[in-house]
């Protein structure tokens, strides 16, 4: 089952806990909440307090993509705010098995994102631990990129991957770029969480939107 996942990092920030009601009414199954810290991406977005505050917004889970230096340092409070899932990515952690353990020690889903230039194949010896891979189909940092072609074998690599693992219960999530043109690619490849931005939140009708992804 395919589930569409608005990142809010589209949304109107001016209005934020309407805008979550809004894609919840019309068929959204997870918010994709971009963290980033001006460091490992150059962007700052939301922090904490924020996620806390919207969190009696929306009964929908919370996907909190981590895209930040020392990750481990918010871990503990994503689980205090009501995040479900949260990934970190690979090249942020020098102790990525470590982060995965305190991430499902505090009750969470854990989660890694890959850049679009680093490999699938770094994740080999943590396979088993996964309960999602996000594939980056566009560089981090800022919406409205286009889909990079590659990040479809990425995702076939990663379904392998998890499959090599013995791992049936894990996700594949991809984030970046995804419309009517792609959306098709990168499903048929294996991936059943859709990061959408500008596609759901851009769109005159959501709800069609979301239908039409899904």
């Amino acid at each position: 089952m395919v589930t569409i996942c608005p990142s809010i990092l589209s949304a109107d920030f001016s209005r934020l806990a309407e805008e979550l009601k809004d894609v919840e009414q019309k068929g959204a199954g997870c918010i994709h909440i971009d963290m980033m810290d001006g460091h490992f991406v150059p962007n700052l977005t939301f922090g904490v307090p924020v996620i806390k505050a919207l969190r009696p917004v929306t009964e929908l889970p919370f996907d909190a993509h981590l895209m930040v230096t020392n990750p481990e340092a918010y871990i503990d409070d994503l689980a205090d705010a009501g995040v479900q899932y949260v990934t970190v990515h690979q090249e942020a952690c020098v102790h990525l098995d470590r982060v995965l353990q305190q991430i499902h020690e505090a009750g969470m889903k854990a989660g890694v994102a890959l850049n679009p230039a680093t490999p699938v194949s770094t994740l080999s010896c943590v396979a088993g631990q996964l309960d999602l891979i996000l594939i980056m189909s566009v560089n981090p940092g800022f919406g409205g990129q286009k889909f990079i072609p590659y990040s479809v074998e990425k995702i076939r690599q990663a379904k392998e991957l998890l499959q090599k693992a013995g791992n049936t219960e894990a996700v594949i999530e991809v984030d970046g770029g995804i419309n009517a043109k792609t959306v098709q690619l990168v499903k048929d490849a294996g991936a059943t969480f859709l990061v959408a931005g500008s596609a759901v939140f851009g769109a005159a009708d959501r709800k069609t939107a979301i239908a039409s992804l899904r």
